[in-house]
């Protein structure tokens, strides 16, 4: 999927483009930060994309239903489901212990006397995406899901992402050996997930059941 061939909802300035070599199209309400190179910005809102029916190979939206209202949610899987031609895929974080170590999180920072993350601020004002959001679409979909990235080690890291230092040093790796980052990641999925991945392709057999691991 080289080329203009993806699409990242929400995508901010930077998104895939941090790790994607390739060019990619990103969409999102406002660009505050001159977007990276391989990223061509447009800023659009997310149940409403300017592009054609099937005008991607893959659309991505990442952490980005949980800041949706619940009304929105549908129509904004529904958009990217009508641009993409083979794949899309959802992740947001998912689960009442999710949402409570979030809440946590924004009490933690409001003890140390800091400002909490427009982000964090914003995940208090809805409940969290759940499988739900896509039931409405799972007799032309293929729906696959999984969780990702452990609720004790998303608290580690968003803790220690707090110190400029921290997150600088946590940052460096990312950069520079993303690939290898991506595999130590990985042995971090483990229950309780902090984070639902769904992966939805052209439904084969209509009907078929959507396949989860088993929700917090």
């Amino acid at each position: 999927m080289v080329g203009q061939e993806i699409l990242e909802i929400g995508s901010g300035s930077f998104g895939l483009a941090y790790f994607y070599p390739h060019p990619i199209v990103g969409c999102d309400l406002n660009f505050p930060f001159p977007p990276r190179r391989s990223m061509r910005p447009v800023i659009c809102s997310a149940v409403n994309l300017p592009f054609p029916d099937r005008s991607f190979e893959a659309v991505v939206a990442s952490d980005v239903l949980e800041h949706v209202s619940t009304r929105d949610r549908q129509a904004t899987v529904r958009e990217a489901l009508r641009v993409t031609r083979k794949v899309a895929v959802f992740g947001f974080p998912s689960g009442p212990l999710a949402y409570a170590q979030d809440r946590e999180f924004l009490e933690y920072h409001r003890r140390l006397r800091r400002v909490p993350p427009d982000w964090l601020v914003e995940h208090m004002q809805h409940p969290f995406p759940t499988a739900g959001v896509f039931s409405d679409f799972q007799d032309e979909w293929r729906i696959e899901c999984f969780g990702n990235e452990s609720l004790r080690f998303h608290d580690w890291v968003n803790r220690r992402e707090i110190s400029p230092v921290w997150a600088r040093l946590l940052g460096l790796p990312v950069k520079l050996a993303p690939r290898l980052v991506e595999r130590v990641l990985q042995t971090f999925d483990r229950e309780p997930f902090y984070r639902k991945i769904f992966v939805l392709t052209p439904q084969v057999d209509a009907g078929a059941p959507a396949k989860c691991s088993k929700a917090n």
